[in-house]
């Protein structure tokens, strides 16, 4: 459905510090840099973080997040364990959401800027 989603920060650096490491376990690396964006995906630019005069005021209550996909389960738990080292904060440890299937393996984090964050692996039924 999408082909892109940017997100605007105020600290570009930071972010690029925080996404580079965060979203490497999942396949997803650098693919485009310049002085005011970073785009990451895994075959093109798919995730854009651009520096902004004025960011979205991002609001844990508001239901926004995104969501990347991993490939294993350790994917997942790098991903909270790269991102939590670098900046994010913990908004749910990696594991089984019984709540959404037995099938839904996962990780929640908030971004340095504010932004809420979760990495999916689809488990074998």
């Amino acid at each position: 459905m999408f082909d892109h989603v940017s997100i605007g920060v105020s600290d570009l650096e930071r972010a690029r510090k925080f996404y580079d490491q965060a979203l490497t376990p999942l396949g997803y690396t650098r693919l485009s840099t310049s002085d005011n964006w970073v785009g990451y995906g895994a075959e093109q630019p798919q995730f854009w973080i651009k520096r902004a005069a004025r960011p979205v005021v991002p609001d844990i209550d508001s239901g926004l997040h995104f969501c990347f996909v991993a490939n294993s389960e350790e994917a997942v738990r790098s991903f909270y364990k790269n991102g939590v080292a670098n900046g994010g904060t913990d908004n749910g440890e990696p594991g089984v959401r019984p709540e959404y299937g037995s099938f839904y393996y996962a990780a929640f984090m908030i971004d340095p800027d504010g932004y809420r964050l979760e990495a999916f692996f689809r488990r074998p039924e």
